[in-house]
C-alpha cells in the first residue's frame, strides 16, 4: 500500500517501513528466524519486534504493527511462523494494513531487502496487439 521512504535526517519526515494490505485478524508470519525482543503496546498499538538470528552486531530487527502478538518476549521463532494477528481499531492505514519495519541499531532499513529478489521483480506492463478483433 505504501513503500519505504527513508527520512533525510534521523528526526525528519519519512516512512520507516512498508505498509502491506491486511484486514483485522489476518495472521502475521515472522520474516526470518529470531528471538522476540518486544511484544506489547506502544502508543496504544500492538507492536512486535523480532531480533533476527545471525545478522551481525547489532542484529537486524523486524517490527510489526498494529498487531496482537501471539508470542512472548524472549521466545524463539522460526521463519514463517505465525507470530501475531492484525489488530482491529484505529490503525496506521485507514483501510487496514501491516506496517513492517527493519532496523539495525537505530538505523531504519528497507524491510523488502529481506525478500528474495524474485519476489520483487515484476516485468513491466505492456500492451500487446489483439489479433482477430476488428479495430473501430
Amino acid at each position: 500500500m505504501r513503500g519505504w521512504a527513508p527520512p533525510a535526517s534521523p528526526y525528519g519526515a519519512g516512512h520507516r517501513g512498508v505498509d502491506l494490505a491486511a484486514r483485522p485478524g489476518t495472521p502475521v508470519r515472522a520474516a526470518a528466524a529470531g528471538r522476540v525482543a518486544f511484544a506489547g503496546r506502544v502508543a496504544n498499538r500492538g507492536v512486535l519486534v523480532i531480533s533476527l538470528t545471525d545478522t551481525g552486531d547489532p542484529p537486524l530487527r523486524t517490527t510489526y504493527e498494529p498487531v496482537r502478538p501471539l508470542v512472548d518476549k524472549g521466545e524463539e521463532v522460526t521463519a514463517g511462523q505465525v507470530v501475531a494477528t492484525i489488530e482491529a481499531g484505529p490503525a496506521h492505514c485507514a483501510a487496514g494494513c501491516l506496517h513492517w519495519g527493519l532496523l539495525r541499531g537505530t538505523e531504519y532499513l528497507n524491510p523488502l531487502s529481506l525478500l528474495p529478489p524474485s519476489l520483487l521483480r515484476r516485468p513491466p506492463s505492456r500492451l500487446l496487439p489483439v489479433f482477430g478483433v476488428p479495430l473501430p
